[in-house]
């Protein structure tokens, strides 16, 4: 540790000399890693890798999986595996040296220079990182074996460790099932970007995905459904869009009903624990409960404290924490889950419980007063602390997610926070003395909608919340991105789901340094020849200054940058979406109303987004009055209302004055609708463009036209539109509806192609 710190201040050092900032400028291109490296200094020359050159290690056994994974990753590209040595090589090898100065266990030091190849930890997981760097420095074909008879890596000097402990990616193969092979290559990509941490959300409403031998119909029945809503919305989407297509490999007819499903055997995930191991990342199971146990409890009614199993007030029934029944199968379940899974960590989830039927249940009415429980959220912490202990005496250690907090949970017990719109959450979880895994919906949430600002709000994300001190930050131990599948159906979708955001959330937990987003920007564009080699459907780079509804007074000429020399950008103006085939899009003229969809493509033809831009002509807006206070109306309607439209016409009885797009204080309803009313006093006449995200839903209208229609109940959304006006005040009315779950509302303007900004407050009127 002190070697690392002593080089990472002396890296502080070069930052302010001119030097540094050469360096700076030049090192992206040569040193495309992601994430960055605490302290990198480059190196001249190279060190040329042929099948001559050795592989070597302290001892036969010190680092030996390490070497094993080194020449893994050459041998596919080399023709044959490289030496492994125990004696000193001067030159012309690869050295994996143990160093005790390392203090932390996923630190290490790399060094290249021509001569040789040294990489130092004190621990087998930093050398395994330090290879991980290497591979990225190595040519991207060598993933898919393309042959060289020698390899070159640049010279460097390289001093690294992670800012926080747990770098995690969740998934959820309960919603939609994925193969092992695709676990494997999921793992892969964690590994090649220094995550540790694989949560695997084994169990939930919708199907049980693990053997369970004791109760064996948990996968006879549970792993097996018929089609759901979410499975319907998919299908309606494959229309445009094949990854969309509900993959028929997890599809079976039995008893003259398709079925869609499948499970893991316990070999199997044995394996699949050994595999991640192997590249020192931690699968965490989850085996949600006492809620989102609808397929459980299908197998086995006497789970619950009624017999029922069915949709409840909020969610489905829980399984009942006042039958010692429940406990003696939980614990037979957990028993099997330990024996499979050797983490440190089991997650039981806790989320989403509808304790109503506890309230009702006259051995849960007994139990409370026998244990002297107040309430239905301390219920539920009776049944987790409970299971808590029964972790804690086989040598492991709980985690739930934040709602676990609501009735009281002990200090030892890990907190995962994932509810936004409750920000006190990991504040109340610290001062009470738990560790927490920051993994909030908004912006860890991949299954929301990816679009141009998602990786930038990852990369941005603070995990520390306001309101610790600098001593109680220490127990916000990293965070975790979710990525949940009601509506990722095949694994070329959830590809594209994750990748590249979670390099933006790798570099956050390694590098810690929001400075560096330029250079990440510059750097992931490097990272895409390798996921072409590894079959990764990633998300395509975005293309700039698309615009959802357009206005133009006379004509507009469209230019499109292309965000990588090779793709090419096509259009249709037809209808139907852009093809391979399609025509270029160069200097396009608009000079009457139509609809454009403008998308890139790679030279192997493959599409990135369609946007879809609407162009309508209108003259400048003339300003409708002379004078106005400052501020906008704002009134309030409490209520679920789905969307803008079913805001109430009416006046509402509660109106307020703000000064810019800001939620009134007074607003406490969890779901609610507000009409923003008043005038927008532009400075100087143009067509302005305005950008609204919004999380529910949002419509913007100026002088009385549709500007931006982002209405809908969905996740934080960006949606653009423009406004042509003259000089003056121009009627506004902005509707915004949320509908429970924490919200997101920003307007923004460019105006003559500047970056959007905020509207200034200065320019609203009532």
């Amino acid at each position: 540790m002190r070697r690392i710190f002593r080089f990472i201040a002396l890296s502080v050092i070069l930052i302010v000399t001119s030097r540094f900032v050469t360096y700076a400028q030049n090192t992206d291109a040569r040193y495309p890693i992601i994430p960055y490296p605490q302290y990198l200094r480059p190196g001249n020359g190279a060190f040329v890798i042929t099948s001559k050159t050795l592989i070597i290690t302290p001892d036969a056994t010190t680092f030996k999986n390490e070497a094993g994974q080194l020449n893994q990753a050459l041998s596919k590209s080399m023709g044959s595996s490289l030496a492994i040595s125990h004696q000193v090589a001067a030159k012309a090898a690869v050295i994996l040296k143990y160093d005790a100065a390392i203090a932390t266990a996923e630190g290490y030091s790399l060094t290249i220079t021509p001569q040789q190849v040294i990489i130092a930890a004190k621990e087998p997981a930093g050398i395994f990182l330090g290879i991980e760097t290497i591979r990225q420095l190595l040519p991207a074909d060598i993933e898919t074996g393309t042959h060289h008879t020698s390899l070159s890596l640049p010279a460097v000097v390289i001093l690294d460790q992670p800012a926080y402990a747990w770098r995690g990616m969740h998934l959820d193969v309960s919603r939609h099932f994925f193969s092992i092979t695709y676990l494997k290559k999921y793992i892969d990509l964690l590994a090649l970007y220094k995550m540790n941490k694989l949560h695997l959300h084994l169990t939930d409403d919708q199907g049980w995905r693990i053997e369970i031998k004791k109760y064996p119909k948990l996968t006879e029945e549970g792993a097996w459904r018929t089609f759901n809503k979410q499975d319907s919305a998919c299908m309606k989407q494959a229309v445009d869009n094949p990854d969309m297509v509900i993959d028929p490999a997890h599809i079976i007819h039995r008893d003259g009903k398709t079925l869609y499903g499948g499970f893991y055997t316990q070999q199997e995930m044995k394996d699949l624990v050994a595999y991640a191991l192997a590249k020192h990342i931690d699968i965490i199971p989850e085996i949600d409960m006492p809620g989102h146990m609808m397929a459980a409890i299908n197998a086995y009614p006497f789970l619950t404290c009624n017999g029922e199993n069915s949709w409840g007030e909020l969610f489905t029934k829980p399984i009942c924490p006042c039958n010692e029944t429940t406990f003696e199968f939980a614990e037979n379940v957990f028993a099997e889950i330990m024996e499979i899974f050797p983490s440190k960590y089991i997650h039981i989830g806790g989320d989403e419980v509808d304790r109503t039927d506890w309230g009702k249940s006259e051995a849960c009415k007994a139990l409370m007063a026998k244990e002297g429980i107040k309430d239905l959220p301390a219920l539920q912490s009776y049944f987790i602390n409970r299971m808590e202990k029964y972790f804690n005496a086989h040598g492991r250690k709980m985690i739930g997610w934040d709602e676990v907090l609501e009735g009281g949970v002990t200090p030892t017990a890990m907190i995962m926070y994932w509810r936004s719109w409750v920000p006190n959450a990991p504040v109340k979880a610290v001062k009470n003395g738990n560790q927490v895994v920051m993994a909030p919906g908004s912006p860890l949430y991949f299954d929301g909608k990816y679009d141009k600002n998602s990786a930038s709000n990852v990369y941005h994300f603070n995990p520390i919340p306001k309101g610790l001190t600098k001593e109680e930050a220490k127990l916000i131990v990293g965070a975790q991105a979710q990525l949940w599948t009601e509506y990722v159906p095949t694994e070329q979708r959830a590809d594209y789901m994750f990748m590249p955001r979670m390099t933006a959330l790798a570099e956050l937990l390694w590098t810690n340094d929001v400075s560096k987003y330029d250079s990440y920007k510059k750097r992931i564009v490097k990272q895409f020849p390798r996921l072409d080699e590894l079959k990764v459907n990633y998300r395509l780079p975005d293309l700039d200054g698309m615009i959802d509804s357009k206005v133009f007074v006379k004509t507009d000429t469209i230019t499109v940058a292309k965000p990588m020399e090779s793709m090419t950008i096509r259009y249709s103006n037809d209808g139907s979406l852009p093809t391979a085939t399609s025509p270029v899009l160069n200097k396009y003229v608009v000079d009457k109303p139509q609809t454009l969809k403008i998308a890139a493509f790679t030279p192997a033809g493959r599409r990135g987004d369609v946007y879809t831009s609407t162009y309508k002509q209108q003259n400048y807006a003339a300003p409708v009055a002379s004078e106005a206070k400052n501020g906008l109306l704002v009134y309030y309607y409490p209520g679920d209302f789905k969307g803008t439209t079913k805001i109430p016409e009416a006046k509402s009885d509660k109106v307020y004055t703000v000064n810019g797009i800001t939620v009134p204080v007074e607003v406490k309803a969890p779901a609610f609708g507000l009409r923003y009313s008043g005038y927008l006093n532009v400075p100087q006449q143009g067509v302005y463009t305005f950008y609204l995200t919004c999380d529910d839903a949002g419509v913007l209208k100026i002088d009385n036209q549709l500007t931006i229609d982002n209405d809908g109940m969905h996740s934080a959304v960006e949606k653009s539109g423009q406004a042509a006006m003259q000089k003056g005040l121009h009627p506004f009315l902005l509707n915004f509806v949320e509908g429970g779950g924490g919200y997101t509302l920003k307007l923004q303007y460019s105006f003559n192609g500047s970056a959007p900004k905020d509207v200034p407050a200065d320019w609203f009127k009532n």
